[in-house]
Parts: C-alpha cells; structure tokens; sequence
C-alpha cells in the first residue's frame, strides 16, 4: 500500500526506533505509548486487519511476542505484565494490521479489572451469543 504509514516504516522510508525484525515481521515502539516499552508488531506483509491476515503470520508473531520480546520487556524494563491489543476497523486508526504489546506496572493507570457496574447486561448480551 502506497499510503500505509507503517507499510512505509517496514519499507525504511519513514524512520522508527526498530526493536526486533526479522523476514516476516518488523516491532517497532508506539509513538503514543501507554505505558513504557509499548511496542507494536507489524507483519511486513501488508494486511488490513484479523479478517485478511494469514493464520500462520498471527501464530508466528505470537510466538516471537512469547519467546522474544515479553521476556524482552521483563528483563530490561521490568514490568510485571503485558497486555496484548489488537483493534479491527473501529478504533483502528492505521488500516494495516498489528499488535500492541503494553507493558504493565504496578500503578499503571490501566484497568482491565472486574467491575460490578459493568454486569448489567451480561445477560442480554449472552443471549445474544449463545
């Protein structure tokens, strides 16, 4: 894609500060980080999102992300967890799919917890799924 902004990172034509690249993907850290060390993971192959991706890209970088960079991100910047994002189409503000990696910190300011005012329409909602 001509006017991918990370199709044009992956192509070094746009600067990044690379943390790992190898044939298939390119992790680069976020110029908007949640929290210290947010990195994302690009394929290098350009796909929009988890509709058009190949299955063996999305194991192969959670792979990466388990051997390589979470034990990374553990040693060198000692965060005691790791959020894994993905958006597709709404929230996805650059339309070429990748991972964010989001350190986590004692105090971090992010909350993913249980909250009992979040419980209201669970039902309705199951009954939708089931």
């Amino acid at each position: 894609m001509n006017d991918c902004i990370f199709c044009k990172i992956i192509n070094d034509e746009l600067p990044s500060k690379t943390v790992y690249e190898d044939d298939l993907i390119k992790v680069i850290m976020n110029i908007n980080p949640s929290t210290d060390g947010h990195l994302l993971v690009l394929p290098k192959e350009h796909y929009v999102n988890i509709m058009d991706i190949k299955e063996d890209i999305v194991v192969y970088s959670l792979k990466v992300i388990k051997d390589t960079l979470y034990p990374l991100l553990k040693e060198r910047l000692n965060c005691q967890g790791l959020t894994l994002a993905e958006n597709n189409e709404l929230g996805q503000e650059i339309k070429h799919f990748h991972i964010h990696l989001i350190p986590r910190y004692p105090e971090d300011g992010a909350d993913f917890n249980y909250d009992e005012s979040k419980l209201s329409d669970l039902d309705q909602v199951f009954d939708k799924l089931k």
